[in-house]
């Protein structure tokens, strides 16, 4: 890329093509690149990094914003980022791939169920520097605008810098008045309490529906869930090697007794 040229920016969600939080991201990233959009053609929540294999995906050409590049794609979040890199950039990848904005946080144990995560995720996988932006608002009609400074800023840094191999951030913004600024933290040590309310049809079968209440077990003044909590914006650099590595020399210290035959 000269210095002429403006950067390629592929944008992603797991909310789905229309949802306002993308619509957003999409005018922040104009004003530093190129953008192309590859992105679900319906909301894909929590469906974390699974991908299409038993079904056909569609991949269709979209004119909704003027001046983008857009394709709606039948698939997961991840989905889109793997047909964008083989069908859409034809293996030239993008300078970035940023994914969001989601309507509702993706802090903590989060970052494992999140469509718009592991849309980043696979971002990185294809050495593509990347980052997921979320925003502690579920309403469609959420207000962004405090995040867009935050995101141009950071997406701007990634494009100057790039990011270690085999790493990519996590970016949420608390809903408050005024974001204090940008704290960058580790992913606290928090789960989800989970339950399953059973509920009856109207053909007396019993179904499920989740629910659950999140539990933080984590009381470090360094971790996302305290940033947000305090008005910061949490910034965590992740990664998709998911190596036990401190796990490794204890495992060498035991015995495996296996008889051959």
């Amino acid at each position: 890329m000269t210095k002429k040229e403006k950067p390629t920016i592929l944008v992603v969600n797991d909310d789905g093509i229309d949802a306002p939080g993308i619509k957003v991201l999409i005018d922040a990233m104009k004003e530093l690149g190129r953008v192309v959009v590859v992105a679900p053609d319906s909301p894909q929540s929590a469906t974390g990094h699974a991908i299409t294999i038993a079904r056909p995906l569609r991949l269709d050409r979209v004119h909704i914003y003027p001046d983008v590049e857009m394709y709606k794609c039948s698939g997961t979040p991840v989905d889109c980022v793997k047909l964008a890199v083989n069908k859409v950039f034809h293996d030239q990848k993008p300078a970035i791939c940023v994914s969001g904005i989601n309507h509702g946080l993706n802090h903590s144990i989060n970052v494992i169920y999140s469509g718009t995560m592991s849309a980043a995720v696979e971002g990185a996988i294809e050495s593509i520097p990347s980052i997921g932006f979320s925003y502690d608002d579920f309403s469609y009609d959420a207000d962004f605008s405090k995040c867009v400074p935050f995101v141009k800023a950071i997406a701007r840094q990634v494009l100057e810098h790039g990011l270690p191999v085999g790493t990519l951030l996590n970016v949420n913004f608390p809903k408050a008045e005024k974001l204090k600024g940008i704290k960058i933290c580790r992913q606290a040590n928090a789960k989800w309490a989970e339950e399953f309310d059973e509920r009856t049809d109207p053909h007396n079968r019993n179904y499920y529906w989740l629910t659950g209440v999140f539990q933080l077990n984590d009381k470090g003044e360094d971790t996302d869930v305290w940033a947000l909590k305090n008005e910061y914006v949490s910034l965590v650099p992740i990664q998709f090697d998911l190596t036990a590595h401190h796990a490794i020399p204890v495992l060498n210290n035991w015995q495996f007794d296996v008889q051959e035959g």
